[in-house]
């Protein structure tokens, strides 16, 4: 009976998370978490959650995937991966495009202006992010656990209202995503960190103004 080695093990570990907590699903677990916690936010109509949902799931989520198939295959990309910074100019320039169709979407949305808040947030991190990518590759995963960690502070602060519980499980996340990010040898720790700061220092910034 073959053993697994502990290394591989960790490996495979840090695969499932990265996957888990991909950066194209993570708005999608801000949004339930927007949705989730006890804020007036969570008392919107279930058909105005499904629709704002669903705009993100198809523009952020299913059309991305689709690109980045198109891309594999085109050999553009040379792995899902896309470990090296020129692979990812592309899917990043066209994923800041797709959260800017969304922003745009939603700002005509009859929804609370936080909401709008944090798509436009989110453009904006993407958008950062991209404009890094051309000079200096940065973790997109540590980026997007940033924003999360950002959104669940800004949550509890703006309700006045301590979410304890999703905080805590919010920066467990991003320590996993970081952890499994180095653990794969994906990025340097400057390189995670930077993501995480960016992240969460533009998201964060964007709600203080707004």
């Amino acid at each position: 009976m073959n053993e697994v080695k502990p290394i591989d093990s960790l490996n495979k570990a840090a695969k499932i998370i990265s996957a888990i907590f991909h950066p194209m699903l993570i708005p999608l677990y801000g949004l339930i978490l927007i949705f989730s916690v006890p804020t007036i936010y969570s008392y919107l109509s279930l058909p105005v959650k499904k629709s704002l949902f669903l705009v993100l799931l198809i523009n952020n989520v299913v059309l991305p995937l689709i690109l980045l198939v198109f891309l594999k295959a085109k050999k553009i990309i040379l792995s899902w991966e896309m470990e090296s910074r020129g692979e990812r100019l592309l899917p990043l320039f066209f994923a800041t495009i797709f959260y800017a169709i969304t922003s745009y979407i939603i700002i005509k949305f009859p929804t609370p202006i936080f909401i709008k808040t944090y798509f436009i947030g989110i453009f904006f991190v993407a958008a950062s992010v991209t404009v890094i990518n051309n000079w200096w590759k940065i973790s997109i995963h540590a980026a997007a656990s940033g924003a999360l960690t950002a959104l669940a502070l800004v949550l509890s602060f703006r309700m006045y209202h301590v979410i304890t519980l999703p905080l805590m499980i919010v920066i467990i996340v991003a320590g996993l995503m970081l952890s499994a990010r180095l653990k794969l040898k994906y990025h340097t720790p400057a390189q995670a960190w930077l993501g995480f700061l960016v992240g969460f220092i533009v998201l964060g910034m964007f709600f203080r103004v707004v």
